[in-house]
């Protein structure tokens, strides 16, 4: 099918540099695959973009050695302290996190993600992050390079917010 001429060969970018446009379609594609691929693992986990926000959150946490408090849940999602008291609710009742005091500050707790949690989440996510790693393995230094420069510089150009 042919595009009538006096319309551009992508929707949002002009075809003035082909190139350029196909690379930013196919991050768009991407883009769309993931977004299918949360959905499915929401679908999966019985779980809302916010659950699985904190589980990843958590694990990264945990990984750095860093403790975590509602406060910092709050701020991460962006939403209430009731908000993230009933989200943490859930989530423990599921069997997903546990809850302990915080030994540096009696007023507050520590939230963590129980091993069913770990569990889970590998069993969902495990063989599509090793096809993904599998990706990154078969390049070479300079080639990660670029990418790991394109995704950063791309991450700068919509992390700005426009007037």
């Amino acid at each position: 099918m042919s595009l009538p001429s006096d319309r551009p060969a992508s929707y949002w970018y002009a075809d003035d540099d082909a190139r350029s446009t196909s690379v930013m379609e196919a991050m768009r594609s991407y883009r769309a695959a993931e977004v299918a691929m949360r959905r499915r693992t929401q679908q999966s986990m019985d779980m809302g973009e916010n659950e699985l926000l904190v589980l990843r959150f958590l694990a990264r946490a945990h990984q750095q050695g860093e403790k975590v408090t509602p406060v910092a849940l709050s701020r991460y999602l962006g939403i209430t302290s009731a908000s993230t008291t009933a989200l943490l609710d859930r989530l423990e009742k599921s069997g997903h996190l546990t809850r302990m005091p915080n030994p540096d500050d009696r007023r507050s707790i520590l939230i963590s993600s129980s091993e069913k949690s770990d569990t889970e989440v590998r069993h969902t996510l495990g063989a599509m992050h090793e096809r993904m790693m599998a990706v990154v393995r078969s390049m070479d230094e300079n080639d990660r390079a670029t990418v790991i420069g394109f995704l950063d510089a791309m991450r700068h150009a919509v992390d700005e917010i426009d007037a």
